[in-house]
């Protein structure tokens, strides 16, 4: 009788577990790619200015307006930005064959999230201080409260719209794709966040869905820092919101990070 041949057996493809050394030498390595690429950089840093300031002064007769939707804009723009700029780039990281090099690398999908996620963030800081700064202290934006707790939202929006921007590029093919992606994902949180009517003056089917939006949750965001004086309950659960948003998209993100376009 022929002894069967034992099979070898088939053990799992290895997996990098996050490690700050190279989720930190990506962010390095994104951070220098974007220093060579002064449009992208004025993109990500000017556009928000330039539409608060464009904002400030399409209501110079009503500076009252200018206070009730320029807060919740200081959050919308630079999500939208944040958006367009990471999903575009992370495409062409993949279909220039990048992406593929680095992932046959000791690197996982972890670290190279948590490295765009890091690198944008930094971005994120500066977009957010500077159109904080300049609706606050120079376009005589009059909130209530604290600036720093619009600038914490501010962020907190940059952030979401790069988690946003590396999930939808993992279903692009290409980048005039990536930018279609925006009237999916971003078009239906502006309208329903209540930036341009209350949201519980919606009909009740689209109150039910904005209240799953995060975009909504910035504005309310926004909203409170507007009204009161002090951090309040509901600001509090606004901030845990979009923030948990933003962790769970970017872990979606890593989930479906493709090596290549097919």
């Amino acid at each position: 009788m022929t002894t069967p041949t034992p099979q070898p057996a088939l053990h799992p493809a290895p997996t990098h577990p996050l490690t700050l050394s190279r989720t930190t030498a990506t962010a390095t390595r994104v951070l220098r790619q974007l220093s060579h690429d002064p449009r992208t950089i004025a993109l990500l840093m000017l556009i928000p200015c330039v539409m608060l300031f464009l904002l400030r002064y399409v209501f110079d007769g009503s500076p009252r307006t200018f206070d009730n939707i320029g807060a919740s804009l200081l959050g919308i723009f630079p999500l939208i930005t944040m958006f367009l700029v990471t999903s575009i780039a992370t495409l062409r990281e993949r279909t220039s064959g990048t992406l593929e090099r680095l992932l046959a690398m000791p690197l996982g999908k972890g670290d190279l999230i948590a490295g765009y996620a890091l690198a944008f963030g930094a971005l994120a800081i500066v977009q957010s201080a500077l159109a904080t700064g300049l609706a606050v202290w120079f376009l005589g934006l009059d909130v209530t409260g604290s600036p720093w707790l619009l600038l914490l939202v501010a962020l907190l929006d940059a952030l979401l719209g790069t988690a946003l921007g590396l999930f939808v590029s993992a279903f692009a093919a290409s980048e005039f794709q990536a930018v279609q992606f925006m009237p999916a994902v971003i078009f239906p949180q502006l309208l329903l966040c209540g930036l341009f009517t209350p949201r519980d003056q919606m009909h009740p089917a689209l109150e039910a869905v904005s209240d799953v939006l995060p975009m909504s949750y910035a504005v309310d965001g926004m909203n409170e820092v507007l009204r009161h004086t002090d951090m309040t309950a509901a600001f509090v659960r606004d901030v845990v919101i979009v923030a948990g948003c933003a962790l769970l998209v970017l872990a979606l993100g890593a989930a479906t990070l493709k090596r290549r376009t097919a």
